[in-house]
């Protein structure tokens, strides 16, 4: 662990700017999951039982660098003083004299929220300027914002190299998590990756072929897979076009020992919709009217096998059209075997992006994976072993 936490931080008294992701869904007004919201609640709190002053930094959509009325976080302000059980001030700008003055003017035990950075342009360009505007309103920089740790933009970044800087509770959960689960994991280590295109997870699997002991591919991924092998698809979702591509991952799985399980039983449709006619085939025979939907029984075993051997394992994405009955039904048996496995103590299970969470929960089992992240894009860069810039700027401060 590279970087300072909240405990390692003298916060009485201390101006803390969090960083923090609330980017929730709003409709009509009205924020429809604040599961964002509830996951900073601890840190907030953290920070005001040791007498510190929070005073978050977040995004809200994507103004551009224009001031959008729409894309005020005025809005969330109730629902914050509810989940902190403490006063929220809001702020209508994140510099200046009136961010200034409102800071200065901040009572202990209460939180001040200032406005949505990306209303300024200087934000995503990571303005040096802008970022020491920012750090002049703080003691300390804490970033409890994974979700936004892939952004190289002033608050996610630029501030943490002119404050003390830590991690906060969220932060420090994702980290823990990532880091057990690829880092330094207990084996066996497998995969699950699932989605629709291998297009979109190339250096994902390029990076996990390399770390991982076993890598399960689902999904529409897998007909690229199964057609790079000159297996008819039919008229399922493939890349054709990256068929090389998921020839020469298969070829360097062979070189780094990581086996690679495709489906080897399928069911197919006629028809994109819930309860549509089925059969289950064996994976080589795909009608060329029919579309690939969901892997078969048995590779919903082999899956399980894995499962049962594996002492650690990483999920993204499902294995089939999750969204629609029957074809939920490989993506729902995995995840309860996983959930099962991992309540039983014998499996750390860690797993992230949206569909994946989705599927999850359709599946029941959210809450018994070792750990959900929360985030989209930093958890699968970070997946990809790349260098996220949030976190190499808490790693870099806690050096200096």
């Amino acid at each position: 662990m590279g970087w300072n936490t909240l405990d390692d931080m003298d916060l009485n008294g201390k101006r803390v700017l969090v960083r923090v992701d609330l980017n929730v869904p709003v409709d009509a007004g009205q924020i429809t999951d604040d599961t964002r919201i509830q996951r900073i609640v601890p840190t907030i709190r953290d920070i005001l039982t040791a007498g510190g002053k929070p005073i978050l930094l977040a995004h809200f959509g994507r103004p551009k660098g224009a001031h959008v009325p729409d894309l005020s976080l005025r809005l969330l302000v109730p629902a914050l003083e509810t989940a902190f059980a403490a006063p929220v001030i809001f702020c209508a700008d994140c510099r200046g004299p009136a961010a200034a003055a409102s800071v200065t003017a901040l009572p202990i035990g209460t939180v001040l929220l200032l406005e949505n950075t990306r209303f300024h342009p200087e934000e995503t360009a990571n303005d040096p300027k802008f970022a020491a505007e920012l750090a002049e309103l703080g003691d300390i920089y804490c970033n409890d914002a994974f979700s936004a740790a892939h952004r190289a933009h002033a608050s996610t970044e630029g501030v943490a190299h002119l404050l003390p800087a830590c991690a906060g509770r969220l932060m420090e959960q994702e980290l823990t998590a990532l880091e057990a689960a690829l880092g330094t994991p207990k084996r066996p280590l497998a995969a699950v990756v699932g989605g629709a295109k291998v297009s979109t997870k190339l250096e994902l699997l390029g990076n996990l072929v390399e770390k991982v002991d076993h890598l399960v591919i689902g999904g529409g991924m897998a007909n690229t897979f199964l057609a790079a092998q000159g297996i008819n698809v039919g008229a399922s979702l493939c890349e054709h076009e990256m068929t090389d591509t998921a020839a020469a991952i298969l070829a360097k799985a062979n070189t780094t020992g990581c086996a690679i399980l495709l489906p080897s039983d399928i069911v197919v449709a006629r028809e994109f919709k819930a309860n549509a006619d089925n059969q289950t085939l064996a994976a080589d025979q795909c009608p060329d009217d029919a579309m690939i939907l969901d892997a078969g029984p048995d590779t919903t075993s082999r899956i399980s096998k894995v499962l049962d051997n594996a002492k650690t394992l990483i999920w993204n994405g499902p294995l089939g059209a999750f969204e629609i009955e029957p074809f939920d039904t490989a993506t729902n048996a995995a995840a309860r075997h996983a959930a099962a496995l991992t309540k039983s103590g014998s499996l750390v299970s860690v797993a992230g992006g949206g569909d994946t969470v989705a599927a999850l929960n359709r599946a029941g089992v959210a809450d018994d994976f070792t750990y959900i992240s929360s985030a989209g894009g930093a958890f699968l860069e970070w997946m990809e072993g790349k260098t996220l810039p949030g976190v190499a700027a808490l790693n870099a401060s806690s050096s200096r």
